[in-house]
């Protein structure tokens, strides 16, 4: 879930998931929804009363300004792999925003732990761990993360032989999961890399999360961490050979191709894809589902 920008007073907004031939939309969010976004689980289950979320706004919001923790699952190769939210979970199974994210001051020492903040978790810091689909992957004692216990070390809870969890699952990016690593740092110091920070917003929790592209892992990305878009100098610039596979599935005829159709006078008909593009992806699938609900043919409906 991304929030979308907006004031204070404003409702914000959030995207909801409709109907499948429809995708994604943006809807009104309701003051109490943006206060629990605020929030988070520092009210414990209990609504805050109006004069108490001032005073916690008050008192946390200069904090998160200023000592925001940047939190992502990082490859090697310096890529963000995983710009961790307030959703991710994290090794214990519990979520970021379950965890310590809030600092008056940002400890000095180096790797800043986030512990885990849910009664009787042994989990002293906060460690991601990718998902195979929807499942856990697996150790290479053949047991599942959440087979493993979520104190340093993360032994097996399974067999005797595990010395620690260890993967061999392959990241989107060609790197296997035990060569990345969890990266907490401070905005100064991703500045400092060149990687970008984003706004700063008032929501708990929000760890790596700079733009609407940080939802997606690092090789889907235009950029190498979510910066958002291309400049419009990139965006013009002349195709080559080193293009990202996005940009070539979706640019344009060659130029080479335009100059001889204007050299000869000819003029070409759009092809099928440029007309499907014109009438937008979600337009073009809801005329295909309803001409083949209404279609009498029985292999029209297979």
């Amino acid at each position: 879930m991304w929030l979308g920008a907006g004031s204070e007073q404003s409702w914000g907004c959030v995207v909801l998931p409709l109907h499948p031939l429809w995708g994604l939309a943006w809807a009104p969010l309701h003051p109490t929804e943006r206060s629990s976004i605020i929030v988070g689980d520092d009210d414990r289950g209990k609504l805050f009363t109006p004069e108490q979320y001032e005073e916690y706004k008050r008192k946390m919001l200069p904090i998160r300004l200023q000592n925001r923790l940047y939190v992502s699952w990082r490859s090697p190769t310096g890529m963000d792999c995983k710009l961790v939210g307030p959703e991710t979970p994290c090794f214990c199974t519990h979520r970021y925003k379950q965890h310590k994210t809030d600092y008056e001051e940002i400890p000095k020492d180096r790797p800043i732990c986030v512990p885990c903040r849910v009664n009787r978790c042994q989990c002293k810091s906060y460690h991601y761990v990718p998902l195979n689909g929807t499942q856990p992957i697996r150790c290479r004692c053949k047991h599942f993360a959440d087979q493993h216990s979520a104190a340093p070390g993360f032994s097996c809870n399974s067999c005797s032989k595990c010395s620690g969890f260890h993967s061999c699952f392959t990241c989107g990016c060609g790197q296997p999961t035990y060569a990345h690593e969890t990266v907490v740092e401070t905005k100064q110091e991703r500045l400092a890399q060149g990687k970008p920070v984003g706004q700063d917003v008032p929501y708990a929790a929000m760890g790596g999360l700079t733009g609407f592209s940080s939802l997606a892992e690092g090789y889907m990305r235009l950029d190498d961490s979510g910066i958002g878009a291309p400049s419009a100098e990139f965006l013009e610039s002349p195709s080559s050979g080193m293009d990202h596979p996005f940009l070539k599935a979706f640019q344009g005829p060659s130029s080479s191709a335009q100059a001889s159709s204007q050299l000869t006078g000819e003029t070409t008909s759009p092809s099928a894809q440029d007309i499907t593009l014109a009438m937008g992806h979600v337009d073009f699938v809801e005329r295909r589902f309803w001409a083949r609900e209404t279609s009498t043919d029985w292999w029209d409906r297979i």
